[in-house]
């Protein structure tokens, strides 16, 4: 009987823990309107995911923007996470730039719209 209700209380926990998976909301945007050929940063907000293992990588035509600066993770009073990664790059004309967030086991890009 004891093994019984220790076995129901795991799988207790493990579905209590399983459920609280959260998708995150991704924004991602320059910090200056977008010129072509001039400098700028690229930055990618998510917020309200759960649990809180994730990464974030921005990419330009596929290669991976160099020295970014993430900050720390943090969190609201529901356990829900937030981080923000950005990096320096200078749009151009036909150049695709994302934000790539894989989370929980799946990946998802999402592009930059430079509205020029």
């Amino acid at each position: 009987m004891k093994l019984l209700l220790c076995l129901a209380a795991l799988v207790a926990v493990f579905c209590a823990v399983s459920c609280k998976t959260s998708p995150p909301k991704v924004l991602i945007y320059s910090r200056d309107p977008g010129e072509f050929g001039k400098e700028n940063s690229l930055i990618c907000h998510v917020s309200n995911f759960h649990p809180p293992d994730i990464t974030i990588d921005l990419l330009c035509d596929g290669t991976t923007l160099p020295n970014p600066v993430q900050t720390d993770l943090a969190f609201k009073q529901d356990w829900h996470f937030h981080l923000t990664k950005s990096a320096t790059f200078t749009p151009e004309s036909g150049k695709t730039c994302i934000c790539r967030v894989n989370h929980a086991g799946k990946s998802k890009d999402y592009n930059w719209e430079p509205n020029m």
